[in-house]
C-alpha cells in the first residue's frame, strides 16, 4: 500500500485520525498519508491538504461555508492526483458523503470510520452510505446492526477515546481511587486533598460562545449557594487544544478572576483528577463516564437550530451516556434548563446524596463493558490494510 487519505472534519474526529495514522505508520512505515485534519494528524505523519472546520449546526455552518468549499476542492484534487488505495472518512457526513461519491467514481476503496449518527436523524443516509462505501467501522455497539441490516460490511471496533484515556491512566497504573485522582491533581498543580469541579464547555466555537458565559454564572453562583463546600472546591476548565483563546479572552479572564484554572489540551488528565463535572453534550460525556466522573450534561443551540432539530432528531436523550444506557443515567439540561440554578441543584445532589452518586458510577461501569476489550485504532488499521490488499 502506497497512499491512504484520511478526512476528519472537526476536533474529535481529528484525534481519531491521528491515532489511526500512528497505528498505520507502525505497520507500514513507508505509507504515504494525506488528508484533511489538524495539528494532531500532522504530528502523526499525515500531510495536510486542508485544515478541519469547526462549523456546526444549521446556522453556524454558514459562517464556515468558504472554508469547507475550499477544503472540498483540495480533497477532490488530492484524490485525482495521488489516487489513494483507501479513503478513510471520519464522521463529518455532509462533506464526506459528497467526497465518497467522487472517490467511488474514481474506483477508490472507501472505509467510513465513525459513521454519522443515522440512528438520531436523517435515517435516509443509511441507504446512501451503503451504496458508496466498502466497509464501515462503527464506535458504538448498537450501530453495527443498523448498517448490517442495510447490507453493508460493518464492524463495531470500540471507541478511540478509550485509547487516549488508557495511555494517560497508564502513567499512574499502580494507583487506585482515590489515590489516582490525588496523583493527577498533584501533577496538574492542584491540591490533592481538595475536591475538583471541572467544566467542559465543548470545542466548537458555537458551543464556547453559548456555554462559557453559562460556566461563569455557574462558578459565581456555586460559590454563594454551596457555602458549606464551595470554599473546599478547586475549579478547572480544560479547553480543547484547538481553541483560539483570544476569541474568548473576556470570559476566560473573568473565569480566572473567579479562581478557575484554565488547562488547554488536558481534558483526560483533568477528568482523571476530577470529583464532579459539568459537561457539554458530545463525545466528552462518554469520556467522562469512562473515567468514572459523576456529571451534569448541558447544551445550548441557537433557537432556530433547536426548533428545527426537534423536528428531525429522533432520540430521547442527547448524551452518549444516556443513549447507550437507554435511560437517564445522568441529568441532561438543555436550552432554558441549562441555567445556573438547575445545574447547581444537580451538583449538590451529586455532592450530598452518596447513594445517587454511587448509582451513577455503577451505571457507568455497565456502559464501559462493551468497549474494554477493543483495540480500536489497531483494528481499523488492519481493516485499511485488508482493503488495500484486495
Amino acid at each position: 500500500m502506497k497512499t491512504v487519505m484520511i478526512v476528519a472534519g472537526e476536533s474529535s474526529g481529528e484525534l481519531y485520525g491521528s491515532l489511526l495514522a500512528k497505528a498505520l505508520k507502525a505497520r507500514l512505515p513507508d505509507v504515504h498519508m494525506l488528508g484533511v485534519g489538524g495539528e494532531k494528524m500532522k504530528d502523526a505523519g499525515v500531510d495536510l491538504i486542508a485544515s478541519t472546520s469547526d462549523a456546526f449546526g444549521l446556522i453556524e455552518a454558514v459562517s464556515a461555508y468558504r472554508q469547507v468549499k475550499t477544503a472540498f476542492k483540495k480533497a477532490v484534487e488530492a484524490i485525482e492526483k495521488f489516487k489513494p488505495e483507501v479513503l478513510i472518512l471520519i464522521d463529518y457526513p455532509d462533506f464526506n458523503i459528497r467526497l465518497a461519491r467522487v472517490a467511488r467514481a474514481a474506483g477508490i476503496k472507501i472505509l467510513y470510520y465513525v459513521s454519522p449518527q443515522v440512528w438520531a436523524w436523517r435515517k435516509g443516509r443509511i441507504k446512501q452510505i451503503a451504496e458508496i462505501v466498502d466497509r464501515i467501522a462503527v464506535i458504538l455497539p448498537f450501530e453495527e446492526n443498523i448498517y448490517r441490516e442495510a447490507g453493508v460490511k460493518c464492524e463495531f471496533v470500540g471507541h478511540p477515546i478509550l485509547e487516549e484515556i488508557k495511555s494517560v491512566l497508564q502513567t499512574a497504573s499502580s494507583r487506585q481511587h482515590p489515590e489516582l485522582r490525588a496523583h493527577f491533581k498533584t501533577i496538574l498543580g492542584f491540591d490533592p486533598r481538595m475536591p475538583l469541579l471541572s467544566l467542559l464547555p465543548g470545542s466548537r466555537p458555537s458551543e464556547l460562545k453559548r456555554l462559557l458565559p453559562l460556566m461563569l454564572d455557574v462558578v459565581r453562583q456555586f460559590k454563594t449557594e454551596v457555602k458549606e463546600s464551595a470554599d473546599k472546591y478547586q475549579i478547572c476548565i480544560p479547553l480543547a487544544p484547538n481553541t483560539e483563546e483570544s476569541k474568548y479572552a473576556d470570559y476566560l479572564n473573568k473565569l480566572r478572576h473567579e479562581g478557575v484554572e484554565i488547562k488547554k489540551g488536558e481534558s483526560v488528565r483533568v477528568l482523571a483528577a476530577s470529583d464532579i463535572a459539568v459537561v457539554a453534550s458530545g463525545t466528552a460525556t462518554l469520556q467522562t463516564a469512562l473515567i468514572e466522573v459523576p456529571m451534569v450534561v448541558v447544551y445550548k443551540l441557537s433557537p432556530l437550530t433547536y426548533v428545527l432539530g426537534k423536528l428531525i432528531v429522533n432520540v430521547k436523550y442527547i448524551s452518549l451516556v444516556n443513549i447507550l444506557a437507554g435511560r437517564e443515567v445522568v441529568k441532561e439540561l438543555i436550552q432554558k434548563r441549562a441555567n445556573p440554578e438547575e445545574i447547581i441543584k444537580e451538583i449538590k445532589r451529586i455532592i450530598f446524596d452518596m447513594k445517587y452518586k454511587e448509582e451513577i458510577l455503577n451505571n457507568y461501569r455497565l456502559i464501559k463493558k462493551p468497549f474494554l476489550d477493543k483495540r480500536t485504532s489497531e483494528r481499523v488499521a488492519e481493516m485499511v490494510i485488508e482493503m488495500a490488499s484486495r
